[in-house]
């Protein structure tokens, strides 16, 4: 193995030199160590790091009055998530998925010679069961084939359907697809407003629209969708109709509430399955296929989730800082949104569960709890990312700080150690920039000042803290890791995937949080913001903010199309945790608040089953 270096080595780990172990920390006592430098060897704080485990927050003279978040305690207890358990990874489920599998390969290479339409349904229906993942080849092949021949005179809804299918699988297919659907004058033909199952797909098509295509064909198929699609759901409002409208009814409210597109793939697999079940033409196979696999993805999930919850105990940092949100399983939440796929990414996910809980506590500090010089001290030391850089912070920081050290060089030394690379420069700076980011909201809360759009994004794509998950996944999810891909992602303002990935969860995040964070003081959001810069109503706001929305996921498609330099794998994490933001903020703050949507879908992806009978 080479190691590669561009910025300075003075931060390269060497195995257990500087790292921390987890296990240094005790559940009931919670104590912390340190290493000595010298020896390598575990010793505890003492006089030169003088770190208090019986830290007190309250104000007093050498304390000043502290904000509160008020936010609630944790749903999901410990007790809770040690007791989880999930049947379904027993041996005759295993033996049952297997064969299953099997089988359904084995349709998979029959479908070659049906008609092209049974071939994208069958595709279809794989990925938004969350099965596809299982026969990537196959699906591959099929795609291939059928972008090699094209089929003129298709419906409305065989053409939306290949043509997102294609797209998403990032073939080159072009939007002068649909010009068979317009009239002479450019619009689309006003008989299809009668044909909902492809007005269906015509709208979820149209958010794979690129920033650099004409706006005119991709934004009227999305405008031209969306209101019959609309009226549709009025006009149904006051009938009963048959099963099958029942269906196309969910369908089509489903989608107008947040595009496939746009949503957290494991939450969609949920939601697909129980209206896959109720189809007349559903494969009883494939269905049961689903169900086995979700359990088996759930099962892995709740094993993760227990060793988290012991880590995140033991680190004792929600007792420790009791005025920060204990969000360990929301944490957990957005990175099993980026890479649900069990077993092969189980470190991966371990790891980055523990930058995301990092990122809500240090949140915390800059947003409700430290002073302007305690958050400049916090900030420099983290530049630094160095042991001896806790010396100068209040008590309260040094056991954050020690825990974001101990967390940065598990997976620089992980890294390290798989791939001969030292990332700890390079994670060092994500969580700088991310800290410098939550400085400067800090400073425009002391001051009282509200910024001008451009200024508030141009600082908010990066405090809303998903750069730091991402920069960490570059490093656990890319192999190898080229010099070219380094020098792109570090070299620049980080690649524009990064960029506007957090910008949608940024944009979410502001829309549903807004009103919480103005009633709880904070700094000004993009709604104020924008309000404070037009003159505009907060309802106006709110409509340019979801037209952002629109605009960036044109952006993320362009970088994903374009990309050369980065890897699959990780682009789809850039893109899943975009989904997995917009998921979370749909109904309002999922991370902070814990309002019933989220904990319902909480609840249904890592401890409701899907009940299945195998004889």
């Amino acid at each position: 193995m080479v190691a590669m270096t561009i910025f300075s080595t003075r931060h390269l780990p060497t195995p257990f030199s500087s790292f921390i172990p987890p296990k240094a920390f005790k559940s009931k006592s919670c104590s912390l160590s340190t290493t000595d430098m010298k020896t390598g060897s575990l010793v505890p704080l003492n006089h030169s790091h003088n770190l208090s485990t019986n830290l007190s927050f309250s104000g007093g003279v050498n304390n000043p009055s502290r904000r509160s978040g008020n936010y609630e305690p944790t749903m999901w207890n410990y007790e809770f998530i040690q007791s989880t358990h999930n049947c379904y990874v027993g041996e005759k489920y295993m033996k049952r998925f297997d064969e299953l599998k099997k089988e359904v390969k084995k349709n998979l290479m029959m479908v070659e010679g049906s008609h092209e339409l049974d071939k994208l349904e069958l595709i279809d229906n794989l990925e938004r069961l969350g099965v596809s993942y299982h026969f990537k080849d196959e699906i591959m092949h099929i795609l291939k084939s059928i972008n090699q021949h094209t089929a003129p005179g298709d419906s409305l809804y065989a053409t939306a359907l290949k043509f997102r299918l294609l797209r998403q699988h990032g073939f080159q297919i072009s939007q002068d697809i649909l010009n068979d659907f317009k009239d002479e004058q450019g619009n689309l033909k006003q008989c299809l407003c009668e044909d909902i199952q492809g007005l269906l797909q015509l709208y979820e098509t149209s958010f794979l629209s690129t920033d650099t295509e004409t706006a005119t064909l991709m934004e009227s198929a999305n405008t031209f969708s969306m209101s019959h699609l609309k009226n549709y759901l009025q006009n149904r409002s006051n009938l009963n109709g048959d099963h099958q409208d029942n269906r196309t009814v969910e369908l089509v409210r489903h989608a107008l509430e947040l595009p496939l597109h746009c949503m957290m793939l494991r939450v969609e697999t949920r939601w697909y399955i129980n209206i896959y079940e109720k189809m007349e033409n559903a494969d009883p196979l494939l269905l049961e296929l689903a169900k086995l696999d979700y359990n088996i993805v759930q099962a892995t999930h709740q094993q993760d989730l227990r060793n988290l919850s012991r880590w995140w105990k033991n680190l004792c940092l929600a007792e420790k800082l009791s005025f920060t949100r204990d969000r360990i399983v929301e944490a957990f939440l957005w990175i099993a949104g980026m890479m649900f796929e069990p077993q092969k990414n189980q470190n991966c996910r371990m790891m980055l569960a523990k930058v995301t809980a990092m990122a809500t506590v240090i949140d915390d500090i800059y947003d409700v709890y430290g002073t302007l010089d305690e958050l400049e001290l916090f900030t420099h030391a983290v530049e630094r990312m160095e042991i001896d850089a806790m010396d100068e912070l209040p008590d309260y920081m040094k056991v954050c700080y020690l825990a974001l050290f101990n967390t940065t060089t598990e997976i620089a030394y992980h890294v390290l150690k798989d791939q001969g690379i030292n990332a700890m420069p390079y994670l060092t700076k994500s969580w700088a920039d991310l800290c410098k980011a939550y400085m400067q909201e800090a400073r425009w809360y002391y001051n009282g000042y509200t910024p001008s759009v451009e200024e508030y994004m141009e600082n908010a794509w990066i405090s809303v803290g998903s750069l730091v998950m991402v920069v960490n996944a570059f490093f656990l999810v890319t192999n190898p890791i080229t010099k070219e891909a380094l020098e792109y992602v570090f070299l620049s303002k980080y690649p524009d995937i990064i960029r506007w990935s957090a910008t949608i969860i940024r944009l979410a995040d502001d829309l549903a949080t807004s009103s919480d964070e103005m009633e709880r003081g904070d700094v000004s959001k993009l709604i104020q913001c924008y309000m404070n810069e037009k003159g505009a109503s907060e309802e106006e706001a709110r409509k340019h903010i979801n037209f952002m929305i629109n605009e960036t996921w044109k952006l993320i498609n362009t970088a994903q199309r374009d990309n050369s330099l980065l890897s699959e794998k990780f682009i789809g994490c850039a893109i899943n945790v975009a989904r997995t933001g917009q998921t979370i903020y749909q109904h309002g703050d999922g991370h902070g608040i814990q309002n019933s949507e989220i904990q319902n879908r909480i609840s249904k992806l890592f401890f409701e089953p899907i009940t299945i009978s195998i004889p």
